[in-house]
């Protein structure tokens, strides 16, 4: 299959609003692929290139070569071509990189250029990403649409899936199974703005710690362990303490899901910046080890010597966890008796400097992957993921530094970003320092002081309120907007969206 049938695909998928249509339009293009092309094509309508990170940002593609008369460009041509640009590694690495991006898009129409570019930066906007896709494949191979998501949370690829579904069928998919070493998508929190609203959801329900950490994903088969993100990257060489302490735990093989975290000597959380600091290099591991160790904090168990505990209820997964993994290394937590009980646990929770607490269901299997009333987290201060659009150059002391923040949700539909307000409180120096020479390597544009960027830098905001407002589209604006970190973990396109922003206000 041609590239070309895919970007006319996306097109065609971004031109309606009607999520039935996308499905049929994703359904019509899986189908007509062959078996080498199927995961490759699949992972590209929904946004995810095989190889996940290229190491090409929006500064490499700024400048693009002439596009090709002619769409000549295969999907396997594509593909080994990403191959290859995601291999580069090493000294010269950069221009090298450079050369293999600007052979495979001389190779690329007008059109073709625009996706790829947009592909590579997790930033294809068609309305319809791995969701649809999934229905898609379903529906492409003839196959009930919850086997293919229950398929799609244990192998996380939604280019395996399609190849599985389409070519070995229903049988396929119940085949899957978690498979220790490969990482399962993580079950997420819904949000409730105080306790009593959580509790009055889930009962009878669990309250734990809520941490500002990094999420972890340890999967161990004998002497073997690997760690991943959130968002399924490995990152085993990173975490050496996190290999240690589950080396020691008396088990064969394991997939736990926590927390990694940096304390202070005190037992209190160091800011975030420093977890993420520490969790996100990659060069001088054992020095920064000594400086700043991270603590895992297990909160959940996924599999266990060879059983799979994904449909038990938490109940159950809790006391598997207890038998394993000791008191010091699991996230505190308590069976909520009482609603004066849990205000007490919320209250000390705080006290000791965490961001607030999960009100977890008792009854609730591990729905991996999804947002579900599962679990509730309830924090003190009200805070969105959102993605900064473009930012103002500052005056007085802030001279010289890109500060005012333009700040965006994500369009309901796929389409972009809505704009809610704009902030320049909670910035230190060394943030807008940071800031100002990410924004300008985003650049796309310039008017007056302000300077519109790509949006790809997600910033996690808090606020005090939400307002009706007809300044911005969406109709609504923050109230006294602050930064509290930017989100090196997620992605613009994991930010929340204007329904959940609109959904928070009660609007």
């Amino acid at each position: 299959m041609l590239l070309q049938q895919i970007v006319e695909t996306s097109a065609a998928v971004a031109a309606t609003r009607s999520r039935s249509e996308k499905v049929e339009l994703l359904a019509a293009c899986i189908a007509g692929m062959d078996r080498d092309e199927v995961a490759i094509g699949a992972g590209f309508l929904a946004g995810e290139p095989r190889q996940r990170r290229l190491g090409a940002g929006w500064a490499a593609l700024r400048e693009l070569p002439p596009p090709a008369v002619d769409a000549t460009l295969t999907l396997v041509a594509v593909d080994a071509a990403l191959e290859r640009i995601a291999g580069i590694s090493g000294a010269g690495s950069q221009a090298e990189r450079a050369g293999a991006v600007h052979v495979l898009f001389a190779a690329a129409t007008e059109p073709e250029q625009e996706f790829l570019r947009r592909l590579i930066l997790s930033d294809l906007r068609q309305g319809a990403l791995q969701s649809a896709v999934t229905d898609a494949v379903a529906r492409a191979a003839s196959v009930p649409p919850g086997e293919a998501r229950r398929a799609l949370m244990l192998l996380g690829d939604a280019g395996e899936l399609a190849r599985i579904a389409v070519f070995d069928g229903i049988d396929g998919l119940r085949a899957v199974r978690l498979e220790v070493g490969r990482p399962v998508q993580p079950m997420l929190a819904g949000t409730a703005p105080d306790l009593a609203t959580a509790l009055a959801k889930i009962d009878p329900a669990a309250l734990e710690w809520k941490l500002d950490g990094a999420r972890i994903q340890v999967h161990r088969s004998g002497d073997q362990v690997s760690v991943f993100t959130r968002s399924l990257d490995e990152v085993t060489d990173r975490v050496p303490e996190v290999v240690e302490v589950v080396l020691a735990l008396e088990a064969g093989s394991l997939v736990l899901d926590g927390e990694a975290i940096a304390l202070r000597p005190d037992g209190r959380p160091h800011p975030f910046q420093v977890t993420g600091s520490r969790f996100g290099s990659r060069t001088s591991v054992d020095t920064l080890r000594r400086e700043i160790p991270l603590t895992p904090f297990i909160f959940d168990i996924l599999h266990a010597d060879g059983e799979d505990l994904l449909d038990q209820p938490a109940e159950q997964r809790g006391l598997r966890l207890a038998a394993i993994v000791p008191e010091s290394m699991r996230v505190p937590r308590i069976v909520a008796g009482s609603a004066e009980q849990a205000a007490a646990f919320q209250a000390d929770t705080l006290a000791r400097g965490h961001e607030g607490v999960l009100v977890k269901s008792l009854d609730a299997p591990y729905a991996a992957g999804r947002r579900g009333a599962g679990w509730i987290k309830v924090k003190p201060r009200l805070t969105l993921d959102l993605v900064v659009l473009a930012a103002e150059w500052g005056h007085g002391r802030r001279q010289g530094w890109l500060s005012n923040l333009h700040l965006g949700a994500r369009a309901d539909d796929g389409s972009g970003f809505v704009m809610l307000g704009k902030t320049f409180k909670g910035l230190t120096d060394a943030t807008l320092t940071w800031q100002t020479e990410q924004l300008l390597k985003l650049e796309t544009g310039r008017h007056g002081i302000t300077v519109e960027v790509h949006p790809e830098l997600v910033v996690e905001i808090a606020f005090d309120g939400l307002q009706r407002s007809t300044r911005y589209p969406g109709g609504v604006a923050l109230r006294f907007a602050r930064v509290l970190r930017y989100r090196d973990d997620k992605r613009a396109d994991e930010a929340d969206t204007l329904a959940t922003v609109l959904a928070m206000a009660g609007f």
